[in-house]
């Protein structure tokens, strides 16, 4: 048997503020693990508080990865993730130890499963141009332009299709190469294994009674002397350009903007948000075994979850 097929890959998925964290943390522990950040937000090394991370106490306690993989203002996308998880569970398999993926950021989930193909480049001046030669020139110019430089995209598109019709035409310039071209490239691999992946259920009612205590907690805990800080090093453009919830209401704060308890209310507001975009993506997206959250504790929660991996060895 290849060391692809041996290799064990645990993911726990889903919503915010459902336990996630803590089961993948003892799911490791009892499996004899390394944790691997699944989150979009975690992967910044200067955000802490507002992001929900394993304590530092936890994550001195096992190899954790890629919790601190980029500094704030680094780009970060569903490719990266893919090729990064998959260096760190083949890693982590080499050394004879199970990956267990935590996060809610569904496509970086997607990505390290299932790969992702490149993404074609294009530039905003490019983009900018072009769309208005098409409102000048009218979208059926451009597919006859098209057509020339990249029949097999043009034939699968409309000609009053403008908007796809205007990004293949940026991709051809900006890289050189058709769409069509980029289309037929490889999926960037992600991690190879066999994957068993768990999502803790918690009723809508009784997880944004979850994610009010977590903002709050998240506040007092110290999340405006965190933000505070970052604008201080010059952090505050790259902060807010990554619009993170928590972070966009904290820096109101200092803005004067917001009053700290209005902060709190809209960061609750758009986490119970995200958390039904979350759980929306992870039914329809990802195949995962669902743990009762509302009647099982933490304990319970790790229990069933090992009782569900008996024999994946």
């Amino acid at each position: 048997m290849s060391a692809v097929s041996t290799a064990r890959i645990v993911a726990v998925v889903g919503p915010t503020a459902t336990g996630k964290t803590a089961l993948g943390e003892a799911l490791a522990a009892a499996l004899g693990g390394d944790v691997v950040c699944a989150d979009s937000r975690q992967v910044y090394r200067e955000l802490e508080i507002g992001t929900g991370k394993p304590s530092p106490a936890e994550r001195a306690r096992r190899p954790h990865h890629l919790f601190d993989a980029l500094a704030l203002g680094a780009p970060a996308s569903a490719g990266w993730y893919a090729r990064a998880a998959g260096a760190a569970c083949s890693e982590i398999h080499a050394g004879g130890r199970v990956s267990v993926l935590v996060g809610g950021s569904g496509l970086y989930l997607h990505a390290a499963r299932a790969g992702l193909a490149p993404v074609p480049p294009g530039t905003q001046e490019i983009r900018a141009r072009i769309r208005a030669e098409g409102l000048r020139l009218g979208s059926e110019a451009l597919h006859e332009r098209l057509l020339r430089a990249d029949p097999e995209t043009a034939a699968r598109l409309a000609p009053r299709d403008a908007q796809r019709i205007a990004r293949a035409l940026e991709v051809l310039e900006a890289s050189g190469k058709p769409l069509s071209w980029w289309h037929r490239q490889p999926a960037a691999s992600g991690a190879m294994g066999r994957w068993r992946m768990f999502e803790i259920d918690v009723p809508s009612q009784e997880l944004a009674a979850r994610i009010d205590r977590r903002t709050h907690e998240m506040f007092e805990r110290g999340l405006m002397e965190e933000v505070r800080a970052l604008v201080e090093n010059g952090l505050a453009p790259a902060l807010r350009a990554l619009r993170a919830i928590g972070y966009d209401e904290a820096l109101a704060v200092l803005d004067g903007e917001l009053t700290r308890e209005a902060a709190e209310a809209r960061t609750s507001l758009r986490t119970r948000q995200l958390a039904k975009r979350q759980r929306t993506w992870s039914r329809h997206q990802l195949d995962a075994v669902r743990l009762d959250g509302e009647r099982l504790d933490a304990s319970g929660l790790e229990a069933a979850a090992l009782a569900a991996l008996a024999g994946f060895d």
